[in-house]
């Protein structure tokens, strides 16, 4: 589980590819001397094994699966791509953005970028706009975003200076693509009124019982 809030960016020094997997190796600034193999690293926001790490050298590789490659950006990365970064969430740690598993639910597209004060703002283009409220939260390349607007499969984003300067997203482009992870509190919620339909719907003694009210 992550947060969303991007600890560093790192960048791919080699993709090895075989029938199987593709071995991704990154490189970067962030501290990895309490990851060991085997520990989960969000990269673009998509959840990766960490299969070898090099503490010293500030390395690390994970094998990235054709399910992952066909579903993310991770399969049109090339060679000194830069990428988000985010080690897995401790118990007691802070949440400073939103819960985000690093399950990436489809690949969005950039169709707006504009000035705005000292920011910028971000359109994207989604599969789908069923998860997606007002004020709720989007996880974009793994970075936890408020969102601003939302038109059927389109929505807004603002980007202020320090998630700028931290991220990769300054320099997104109009039809650049983009992971999206939706937020995981609407799936449950849908899945969960789902399950009651065939009685009739969701009563107040049912979200009374279940802790919503």
């Amino acid at each position: 589980m992550f947060t969303g809030i991007i600890e560093a960016q790192g960048q791919i020094l080699g993709l090895e590819r075989s029938r199987e997997f593709t071995r991704i190796r990154i490189s970067t600034g962030m501290g990895l001397s309490d990851v060991a193999e085997g520990d989960s690293i969000c990269v673009d926001g998509a959840c990766l094994t960490a299969t070898a790490v090099d503490a010293t050298g500030n390395k690390f590789a994970a094998d990235v699966s054709p399910e992952t490659l066909r579903v993310t950006t991770l399969g049109r990365m090339k060679v000194g791509d830069k990428v988000n970064l985010e080690k897995a969430l401790r118990l007691g740690s802070r949440l400073g953005g939103h819960l985000v598993t690093g399950h990436v639910d489809c690949i969005g597209t950039v169709i707006e970028k504009r000035a705005a004060g000292k920011g910028f703002l971000l359109g994207f283009q989604a599969d789908s706009g069923r998860y997606l409220v007002e004020k709720g939260s989007v996880a974009v390349d793994g970075v936890s975003l408020t969102v601003n607007e939302v038109e059927e499969s389109r929505f807004r984003v603002m980007i202020i200076p320090h998630t700028a300067t931290l991220t990769g997203l300054t320099v997104k482009k109009v039809n650049d693509k983009v992971n999206l992870e939706f937020d995981i509190i609407g799936k449950y919620v849908e899945k969960f009124v789902s399950g009651h339909s065939s009685e009739g719907g969701v009563t107040e003694s049912q979200l009374k019982e279940y802790g919503f009210i």
